[in-house]
Formats: C-alpha cells, sequence, structure tokens
C-alpha cells in the first residue's frame, strides 16, 4: 500500500513525509506529556541569555548586542509578527545579508510556531516571486539594499503580503518597500513574549530552497528536531564553547548558515555578522574580534588564499576554517595554513542540514607531508555524532559496496538530520528518500578505514574508452598548477572514445599559460587517459550559491561541435 501523501497543512504542523505507524513509546508519550519536552533549537536562545545575559551575543560593526538583548528583540519579532495575526505553520520570508536581524529571525519566527523563509540574496526578482508563491509567504523581512530585486519580484508575486524594510546604517539604503520600518517594528512586540516551545519536534522549522539548474528550484522542509540536533552535532564538530567568536563568511541564508546559526548560541559563543565576502574585510576582523572560527565553500577559502599581500592582515592566533564539497587543493591548504587558518573538511547538502559528515583528523597523519595531508582531507569522512548512518550503495539494489576504496556507489544517509521532504512535491520526495535512505547523488568509495571518499556527482563522471573518469580528480590536479585560479571538467563528445575530459579554467590576475602548458602540467601528475584533450580559458558560470554550473559548460562544448 502505498504511503498517504500530506497536504501542506499537515507538512507545515508536523505531520512526518513519511509517517510511521504509532509506536507503543509514542503511545506512552501520549499519556504523560511531562516526561517529552519537544527538541528546538529556539532554546538555545534562552539558556544563553540565563546563563550569560550581559555577554555579547552579536557583533555588527559598532553595534553590540547583548544575549540578555538578543533574546528581548527575538521575543519583540514574535510577538509583533504575532500581532499582525501570524502562527503556527505561516511562512514568514527573509532576504538579508548576514546581518542582526537575519540572525533575529532564526529564533522570533520559531518562537511563534511559524517557518523561516531564508531567501538567496543573489537570486533574480523572478526566482524570488516563485518562491514567496510557492511558499505561500504572508510576512517579507527585506534589507533596502535588495529593493531593484525585490520590488519586481513582489510585482510577479501581486499577492498580499506584509513588507518590513531592514534599514541597516552599514549598507547604502535603498528604497522603502515595506508599510514599516523592522525597528520600529520590533517596538510593536512585547518583550516579554511567551516562546511557543513546537508541540511536536517533527514541526516545520524551516523551507530553504535549492539552487536548481533546471526548471523550479525545490523546496526543502526542516523540522525542529533535525535543527536541534544538527546544531549540536556542528558544536561538538568544529568544538565551539563560550570562548568562541565566529565569523559569518558563510551565507545564513544557505541551509540556515549549515545550522551554526544555533550552534554558535547553543555554546553561548559570540556571532560577528560581515554583509559581504572581502578579504579586505575578513583580514582585519579575524584581528580586531580574534575570531576563533569561520566557515565558507571552497570558493571563499580560494579567495582568502589568493588575496593580494596588501588586504592580508596577520594575526597571532590560529583560525579554525571549515569547507564543504570537493576538498580544497593542497596548495590552497598551504596558502591557508600559512596565513594561521586550519582547514576542516565538511560534507553535507541542502537536505542534510548542511554538514552531515567530516574528515575526522587521525593524529597518524600529522606526520605526513603537504600532498600526503591533502590526500587525507579529500575524503568526506566519517558521519557527524548526530547523523544515524551513512551508506555507498547500489542505489538500484541497495547494496552496500565493499570497503575497498574502489568500489563506487552512490552516497546515502539516513537519520534525524535528513529533511522532512521537498515541499508539495511528493514525487521527488519519494525519489529522494527511496528505500529508507537520503540518496545524494554523490559517487563515492568507502576505504577500509570507514571513510568515505566522493568521487563525483553521478552526472558529471567521464566515460572515455570504457573507463570511468573522476572530474573531480582532474580539477584537484588543475589547482595544482601555480598559474590557475579555478577550474571544471566536463565530458566532451569524441567519435573514437565515446567521451573525453574537457577542461575549463580561468588563470590568476596577470598570469598567462597556454593549452599546451595546462596539458603537459596534467601529463605529468595523472594517468595519460585522464589528461585533457581540450583547455579553454574562461570564467566559471556559478549559481547563486557560489556552485560552478557544469550543464553550462557541458552546453558549451555541446554547442561548439553542432
Amino acid at each position: 500500500m502505498s504511503e498517504p501523501e500530506n497536504t501542506l497543512e499537515e507538512v507545515r504542523a508536523g505531520a512526518r513525509l513519511r509517517a510511521p505507524e504509532v509506536s507503543i513509546f509514542e503511545q506512552y508519550l501520549e499519556a504523560n506529556p511531562a516526561n517529552f519536552e519537544p527538541l528546538s533549537p529556539i532554546s538555545f536562545l534562552k539558556r544563553a541569555a540565563q546563563v550569560y545575559p550581559e555577554k555579547v551575543a552579536v557583533i555588527h560593526g559598532d553595534q553590540r548586542i547583548s544575549y540578555r538583548e538578543f533574546y528581548i528583540r527575538c521575543r519583540r519579532l514574535a510577538s509583533a509578527l504575532s500581532q499582525r495575526g501570524i502562527g503556527p505553520g505561516d511562512t514568514v520570508a527573509i532576504m538579508a545579508p548576514n546581518v542582526p536581524a537575519m540572525l533575529e529571525a532564526h529564533y522570533g519566527i520559531p518562537m511563534l510556531g511559524a517557518v523561516l523563509n531564508a531567501l538567496n540574496i543573489r537570486l533574480d526578482a523572478a526566482s524570488i516571486a516563485f518562491m514567496l508563491k510557492h511558499g505561500e509567504a504572508k510576512v517579507l523581512i527585506t534589507d533596502r539594499e535588495f529593493s531593484p530585486v525585490i520590488s519586481k519580484a513582489l510585482e510577479d508575486f501581486n499577492g498580499e503580503i506584509l513588507v518590513i524594510d531592514i534599514d541597516d546604517p552599514m549598507a547604502e539604503a535603498g528604497e522603502c518597500l515595506g508599510e514599516l520600518d523592522y525597528e520600529v517594528f520590533l517596538q510593536e512586540g512585547d518583550p516579554e513574549f511567551t516562546s511557543m516551545q513546537p508541540q511536536n519536534e517533527w514541526q516545520a522549522i524551516s523551507l530553504l530552497y535549492t539552487s536548481g539548474t533546471t526548471g523550479n528550484p525545490k523546496g526543502v522542509v526542516y523540522h525542529h528536531r533535525g535543527a536541534y540536533l544538527n546544531a549540536m552535532g556542528n558544536l561538538v564538530t568544529f568544538g565551539l564553547s563560550p570562548k568562541s567568536v565566529y565569523l559569518w563568511t558563510l551565507p545564513m541564508f544557505h541551509c540556515n548558515g549549515w545550522t551554526f546559526t544555533w550552534a554558535v548560541t547553543a555554546a553561548c559563543g559570540t556571532h560577528v555578522c560581515l554583509r559581504r565576502v572581502d578579504p579586505a574585510l575578513i583580514f582585519p576582523m579575524i584581528r580586531e574580534h580574534r575570531v576563533t572560527q569561520m566557515c565558507g565553500a571552497p570558493i571563499v577559502l580560494n579567495m582568502l588564499s589568493n588575496a593580494p599581500d596588501s588586504v592580508k592582515v596577520a594575526f597571532d592566533h590560529q583560525v579554525e576554517i571549515a569547507t564543504g564539497g570537493a576538498a580544497p587543493p593542497s596548495a590552497v591548504i598551504e596558502a591557508m595554513e600559512n596565513d594561521g587558518f586550519r582547514v576542516l573538511h565538511l560534507y553535507g547538502l541542502t537536505e542534510s542540514y548542511g554538514p552531515a559528515t567530516l574528515c575526522a583528523w587521525q593524529e597518524a597523519w600529522d606526520g605526513l607531508d603537504l600532498q600526503g595531508r591533502a590526500a587525507k582531507m579529500a575524503r568526506q569522512g566519517v558521519s557527524l555524532v548526530t547523523l544515524e548512518d551513512i551508506m555507498v550503495a547500489d542505489p538500484q539494489s541497495m547494496e552496500e559496496c565493499a570497503w575497498d576504496g574502489e568500489s563506487l556507489g552512490e552516497l546515502m544517509l539516513r537519520g534525524n538530520t535528513v529533511m522532512k521532504g521537498y515541499l508539495k512535491n511528493p514525487d521527488a520526495t519519494d525519489a529522494a528518500l527511496s528505500g529508507g535512505w537520503f540518496h545524494s547523488g554523490d559517487l563515492a568509495v568507502r576505504h577500509r578505514d570507514g571513510y568515505i571518499e566522493v568521487k563525483d556527482r553521478a552526472k558529471d563522471v567521464i566515460i572515455s574508452g570504457g573507463e570511468n573518469i573522476s572530474s573531480l580528480e582532474i580539477e584537484d590536479t588543475l589547482y595544482r598548477h601555480p598559474k590557475i585560479l579555478e577550474a571544471a571538467v566536463v565530458a566532451k563528445n569524441d567519435e573514437k572514445w565515446g567521451e573525453t575530459p574537457c577542461a575549463f579554467v580561468t588563470l590568476k590576475d596577470g598570469e598567462n599559460a597556454s593549452e599546451e602548458d595546462v596539458i603537459a602540467f596534467c601529463r605529468d601528475n595523472m594517468a595519460a587517459f585522464k589528461v585533457p584533450r581540450t583547455v579553454i580559458f574562461s570564467a566559471l558560470p556559478k549559481t547563486s550559491t557560489g556552485k560552478i554550473q557544469k550543464f553550462l559548460l557541458r552546453q558549451r562544448t555541446q554547442d561548439a561541435e553542432a
């Protein structure tokens, strides 16, 4: 019998997209509710305000917000929204960079059972309008910097929605679009508002949209339990503590800031806001605030490691920086270490609340040379302590692959930190969660020590003369070229071999290299059949979250053949 399809109202209220039968334990909980308190990350802020009321919770330019004030502001936000008719299950969208209002939205909106929809500030008006419609947003809180895009989006949206403007003194203000200013709106709220702990920890806490490469993006639904647990997993993994000073180089709209929006507060650390990622801002802030931890996509590490010496500022302490996706090339790792950073490699997806695995470092690796350490760091590793399980398996038979470092299969995840499902898209949900596991779409191997290593996206494997070639392996080699800033490899049709590797590369400023130079470098560093047959020098197209759009590069190779 097929499983029941949940309505939008049921999803928002907390019904699981894959609801199990009621167990004896759940019956016990219904009879003894006092013995069970649903998990929710909103509890982190209440505790932090009780334990460290005068401690600086948020830094934004010259502004300092204590944990007591942070908690009061979030309660005011919840109360003000409640007075405007917002309640459990309603969607509240926010379009803002890494500013205090965005942090407050991660607490104030869930405090009244509403669903937080953090919008990607890099998207166009049509995409924003689609998300507002699809998520049925009733309120939009928007930074005035993005007024031109939001104005067009609201025209396309053509629905009833309360708009509230954020007028940040740290930015050039754009047009006012809303009914009132965010700070004025907060004053409508009650500072003693009692937050609503969710009745069901599987209740939706946030809605996030994946950056689709074709068609409309999918709305990923998170629940309170998963947000709580993933935040705790990050706290343990990254060693967060009350002494932590976390710099927001990762967008808070991306997987709710990989749930560090909640994890830093759980640790009672300090959030340092940052409107835009700029090495000229980041290096001085690290020294001024004695930043201890930060996160960023590989492009951020690349940006920092290749920053001009004129903007780099020396600091006398080590900074932990976590990155996701493909491991940084050895040249980037070396440059980051020389500048005072220690790199932690994580892996995850929007559907897994951000980080799901980490390359847990082994002391035995300390004595390796740079290349040896980089090779170990290339592994996506083992599951976070709060993820139930990971597996590399055949996606059809669900048979697990051998732990031999060679048998290729799809990386799958299972546990409480996997999404509820895709909003209003039961077919995509069923496909993603088939067999009781989340199917990542990444091809990986598992080494004998249990560490996972992603080899490629399933669609990015190049099959040349019957041999499987990993585009990631070629890209890693290209990044070691001293003149290359960025690289991406895709398949190019070939009459003889079926497909051959085609490399798109961006050179560092002021550098010159020929196609022959790049091919010769690859030939010296990898098997001959893996060497790119074609090298194209070009800027690389990226999504709004900084991911290289390989489908556009594949299209370019096809257009060139036509």
